[in-house]
């Protein structure tokens, strides 16, 4: 075991901090402030994990962005995609499950001080890892995701990262087999949307760079019924159990302006949501986690 001036120890496999990034030779090692060949780094789904997310070819920082995801199953999710483990003292013995797993795993497991902890996150509660993020973009990463699914949630020119997270969370909880993030919806591996996840951004995939057009044709050629979620629709949602038991995949608009005409167009069906309150609409984080869920139910 050696110790760094920065105060933290490796352990195992663990590769040594440094000061400067020049003197960093152990492949996958993690600075202080830059993770090593621009590897993008995503939380692991574990107590107070968080994600730091760089690129060395710009020259940007590694930045914390994620709050406390719970669980104790990420390094089980994807321990071929983490980079690194740090823990403080504290931690090791808070979360001894953690170490456990990550050392049975043969991970890069660091033991830092609370110093160098705050350095790299403001809010990392002892535990932060660093994940690979496999990318799933285009037509073929599309046709991957789809093969087999029987349910799907497509977002269109989604821009709140915050909704979009929630979204991916509710569709990992509803047993959906992918989200589509149509383009012009925010980055998946947005600070806010990772962080609103809790973790699903691992659990499924999350595909983008797919204009809705092709969404949509990919999704009839996958044989899924394609579900527009907009208060004007046509069949009411807890009345449409004929089309929530086929393979579907929900449509879901745009936070402030729901989805715009020609996405109500490509769809097979227009479903909305019955409204028995004095509310005039929901979110449509919650929207989709209905849809989601009333779809999942009839497919039971």
């Amino acid at each position: 075991m050696s110790e760094s001036g920065l105060g933290l120890r490796q352990l195992g496999r663990a590769p040594v901090a440094s000061n400067d990034v020049d003197e960093a030779e152990t492949p996958g090692a993690v600075l202080l402030g830059r993770a090593e060949d621009g590897e993008v780094g995503a939380v692991v789904d574990i107590p107070g994990a968080r994600l730091l997310l760089g690129d060395a070819e710009r020259g940007d920082d590694l930045i914390d962005i994620l709050g406390d995801i719970g669980g104790e199953g990420g390094v089980r999710h994807v321990p071929d995609r983490v980079l690194d483990v740090y823990l403080t003292e504290a931690a090791v013995e808070r979360y001894s499950e953690i170490w456990d797993e990550a050392v049975a795993a043969e991970l890069y497991v660091h033991v830092t001080s609370e110093q160098v902890m705050d350095a790299m996150s403001t809010d990392a509660q002892g535990v932060l890892a660093v994940v690979a993020i496999e990318e799933a973009s285009g037509s073929e990463a599309l046709a991957t995701a789809l093969d087999g699914a029987r349910l799907v949630a497509v977002l269109t020119q989604a821009q709140d990262p915050g909704n979009a997270g929630a979204i991916i969370r509710a569709a990992d909880a509803a047993g959906a087999d992918a989200v589509v993030l149509a383009r012009g919806s925010v980055d998946p591996t947005a600070p806010k949307v990772v962080r609103s996840t809790a973790g699903s951004l691992f659990h499924l995939p999350v595909v983008t760079g797919v204009a809705l057009d092709d969404a949509v044709a990919a999704l009839h050629e996958a044989g899924l019924t394609v579900l527009a979620a907009d208060g004007r629709g046509d069949f009411d949602l807890f009345e449409a159990e004929s089309l929530l038991e086929a393979p579907s995949a929900w449509l879901l608009g745009n936070e402030a302006r729901g989805l715009p005409a020609e996405a109500l167009s490509r769809a097979d069906a227009v479903v909305s949501i019955p409204i028995y309150g004095k509310a005039e609409s929901l979110n449509v984080a919650a929207a989709a986690a209905v849809c989601l869920y009333a779809s999942a139910r009839a497919q039971a």
